[in-house]
């Protein structure tokens, strides 16, 4: 197949040397302040991946090729309206959104996005548990390609599968989205709680409740609610609670560490997806009345100026209630 990957961050060239080894045809587009000739030429990127080689017969350049068979959209969630607008595949392009999160000025998940600004077409969603720094270096990982078109996730499923990486199909693209996303704002509480020292005990429970508030909230919006307990909802929350690879964590950490807000943004150059989705989470739970209080805590340290410890001791004296109400 003849594939483009749109964006050169740290996924979109794991995701390149992915596809490269299966033997396509792969062509990404670079950023021009990312520096394309040093990529071309070293066949690495020390700033979002570092110590990963991206394969010789992979193309880089600073134009996208609008003739292929897929395109793989590796931008962040609250570029994919601008950067989508002005792809010009055609119909029988299949899109493959690989971003984890939910605009913030329309509450709309990217496949909702992507057809707004791109009108019909083939569109999937590859999600799961998948840090780039270990899929780049060939560890195992297991993602879910979800969509409405099951002949176009079966597609993705062909272009990716290997012995390293193994992909399922599911036609549940509302729930492997929003788990994708939602996971991220958990994410972020994880962080807090690691760098208030709160232990096991604490992170056990957060996940646990936090899975539950992602399963409500995605039932609200017509998920299935099993998608939750899949590698997109409960595998995606552990793997962005526990990982020294994730961002969102790392975001919270710092900022459970005195650091604002915008200094532990600031702190790395990767794209931490769930700043952003806390506003869009928060506002969907309030808009569709649904009980988010793991969120809501994390959306008052982020944007209201709630001290992480004081937020901590406010979910605790909840009132007391039924595990399943």
């Amino acid at each position: 197949m003849r594939i483009q990957v749109v964006g050169a961050g740290s996924w979109g060239l794991a995701l390149a040397r992915v596809l490269s080894l299966n033997g396509h045809e792969v062509h990404v587009w670079c950023r021009r302040e990312d520096n394309p000739d040093a990529l071309r030429e070293t066949r690495e990127s020390p700033l979002f991946l570092p110590g990963v080689r991206l394969p010789d017969p992979v193309y880089v350049s600073t134009e996208i090729e609008p003739d292929v068979d897929m395109a793989i959209l590796a931008v962040p969630s609250h570029v994919m309206r601008n950067v989508a607008g002005t792809l010009r595949f055609g119909p029988e392009t299949v899109r493959v959104s690989v971003a984890k999160g939910i605009e913030n000025e329309t509450l709309l998940r990217m496949e909702q996005v992507i057809h707004e600004v791109c009108g019909p077409c083939a569109l999937v969603a590859l999600s799961g548990p998948s840090h780039a720094e270990e899929v780049g270096r060939g560890k195992p990982a297991l993602l879910v390609a979800a969509g409405e078109d099951q002949g176009a996730c079966e597609s993705v499923q062909s272009a990716f599968s290997n012995e390293f990486f193994r992909v399922y199909t599911s036609p549940d693209i509302v729930g492997v989205e929003l788990g994708g996303s939602l996971k991220n704002v958990i994410a972020i509480a994880a962080g807090i709680c690691e760098g208030l020292s709160l232990g096991d005990n604490a992170l056990a429970a957060l996940m646990t409740r936090g899975l539950a508030e992602m399963a409500r909230l995605g039932v609200a919006m017509g998920a299935d609610p099993l998608t939750f307990a899949g590698l997109t909802g409960m595998g995606d929350l552990i793997a962005t609670c526990i990982s020294k690879h994730s961002r969102n964590r790392a975001v919270g950490a710092r900022i459970a560490g005195g650091m604002t807000l915008e200094q532990a943004v600031a702190a790395s150059p990767m794209v931490a997806e769930g700043v952003r989705t806390t506003r869009s989470a928060h506002a969907l739970a309030l808009l569709h009345r649904v009980e988010m209080p793991i969120t809501a805590s994390v959306h008052r340290v982020l944007f209201e100026g709630a001290n992480a410890r004081e937020a901590i001791t406010t979910l605790m004296l909840r009132e007391t209630k039924s595990e399943r109400a």
